[in-house]
């Protein structure tokens, strides 16, 4: 913390009501289990509050925050023979990550300890949770309603609405992120006055003001509109990666791209960058030969946008990643998904990052709730591509997109694949598979209709489809999933 920013933050700190649970304020008093039993109780009462931090302050008069000075030095200061910072740290459960901040302020001594808010569980001191009640720390089991409040605060806040970075000056976010781009993507313009902009900001929950007066950005301003995503620590890893193979297999890496700008300003050019290393298909019409992009447009953005948005963030050291192969796209994103993977057409998805995906689906970059995967299906249909797949692998969600294959070289499993999915795409817009309707997903001529007719016993076989009705006879025959 530099002297500007120590300056303005212990002016806001002082700027504050005589008594509030986040802060404290002491002239001398650094007593150690006093110090430790505070920073537990000033934790949690921070998160009840929608802190980001809670604040020791030394130097300064309890009553009418007056700057007095102090004598406490907190590099000098022992418990035993162990320092004071360490013996606090080790006392505490979890270890979070408190540091002391000094400075002179008029001629006078300030310290200030900045304790980070209770995040998944309750701060504890030697065994100990507590809680700010007023001027005085009370055991937290004996506070109820807090200690249940507490519990809702950890499920309530989600990894978007977190910091990724803190105290930046209003010129500082305009640098940081593209705050044209989240204007423009929204199609409004763009405010002449930087505090319009800044507020706007605040009101997408893309910044919010700090107690040091200044702004914090969070994770969700970093990940949409960095124009750097390795100056956020808390992203710098979510980087999409662009990998290209050669052959079928992981052992000859031919290109690797990674991307560094936010989701939202650089989605558009990590998929042109996509399509255009894809290959082609050359389509052979009544009169002529077309040549069309071999994976749809739409089905690619569409994964593409799901693994960004789904993808658990709390995974360190792993982001989403695209894979090129000869015969597929893999689109993987750390984190296995909310529901099964076998009902993604007719369940609605529940998405662990909420604010992202809402804020990509008003700017246009993915589908309405719940349409995405069925126009995944439709689409590898009516390319009439092998059916996609989706693939749950150590702690990873996996979509997989195959290149274009003829239906007499597509083995059984990939046909009742298929006619499963096929299934599911017709029952989730309220129509039930025939063979007829089989037929056109494959193009088998109508001549060939037996051949339709053995993939669907097959598919029941396997238990992926079902009779509409048990009782049908073999001419107008309707099938759904099993789940139906």
């Amino acid at each position: 913390m530099d002297q500007d920013q120590f300056e303005r933050l212990v002016r806001e700190l002082r700027a504050l009501p005589s008594e509030t649970s986040w802060a404290e304020f002491k002239e001398n008093n650094c007593d150690p289990q006093m110090i430790g039993d505070l920073i537990a109780s000033l934790s949690n009462a921070a998160t009840l509050e929608g802190k980001e931090s809670a604040w020791i302050v030394w130097g300064v008069r309890d009553a009418a925050h007056e700057l007095v000075g102090t004598s406490f030095v907190p590099g000098a200061a022992k418990k035993g023979n162990q320092d004071l910072e360490s013996w606090l740290v080790q006392m505490l459960a979890p270890r979070i990550n408190i540091q002391f901040h000094s400075g002179v302020i008029d001629g006078e001594s300030v310290v200030v300890l900045q304790i980070p808010t209770a995040r998944v569980q309750p701060t504890a001191f030697a065994g100990k949770e507590l809680i700010r009640v007023g001027s005085t720390n009370r055991a937290l089991r004996d506070v109820p309603e807090k200690e249940r409040a507490l519990w809702r605060c950890f499920d309530q806040t989600p990894f978007e609405l977190q910091s990724a970075l803190t105290d930046q000056s209003g010129a500082s976010v305009a640098g940081l992120l593209d705050t044209a781009a989240f204007f423009g993507l929204q199609k409004l313009p763009v405010p002449d006055d930087q505090r319009a902009v800044l507020r706007a900001l605040e009101e997408d929950r893309m910044v919010k003001p700090n107690d040091a007066g200044h702004w914090d950005i969070t994770n969700l301003g970093a990940i949409l509109f960095a124009n750097d995503l390795s100056k956020f620590p808390t992203v710098n890893r979510k980087a999409v990666r662009l990998v290209v193979y050669g052959g079928k297999g992981r052992i000859k890496t031919e290109r690797e791209h990674e991307g560094r700008r936010g989701y939202a300003i650089g989605f558009e050019a990590l998929v042109g960058f996509l399509k255009a290393l894809l290959p082609r298909n050359e389509v052979v019409g009544d009169a002529f030969r077309e040549d069309v992009a071999m994976y749809p447009d739409l089905a690619l953005r569409e994964l593409i946008a799901n693994a960004l948005i789904h993808q658990d963030f709390t995974i360190s050291g792993a982001g989403p990643m695209v894979e090129m192969f000869e015969d597929r796209v893999e689109i993987t994103n750390p984190g296995e998904p909310l529901g099964d993977v076998r009902r993604l057409l007719d369940q609605a998805p529940r998405s662990r990052n909420e604010a992202l995906a809402a804020f990509m689906r008003r700017i246009g970059l993915c589908e309405e709730r719940g349409s995405g995967v069925d126009k995944v299906v439709f689409e590898t249909e009516f390319y009439q591509l092998p059916p996609p797949r989706w693939e749950v692998s150590e702690g990873a969600f996996r979509a997989v997109l195959f290149a274009h294959k003829d239906f007499k070289d597509m083995d059984r499993e990939e046909r009742v694949h298929a006619c499963y999915l096929h299934a599911c795409l017709k029952h989730v817009q309220r129509e039930a598979m025939t063979n007829t309707s089989l037929r056109k997903r494959f193009g088998i001529a109508q001549k060939n209709s037996a051949q339709a007719s053995r993939i669907i016993r097959e598919a029941q076989d396997a238990g992926a489809i079902k009779p509409y009705d048990p009782e049908q006879g073999n001419r107008n025959a309707r099938y759904v999933p099993f789940w139906a």
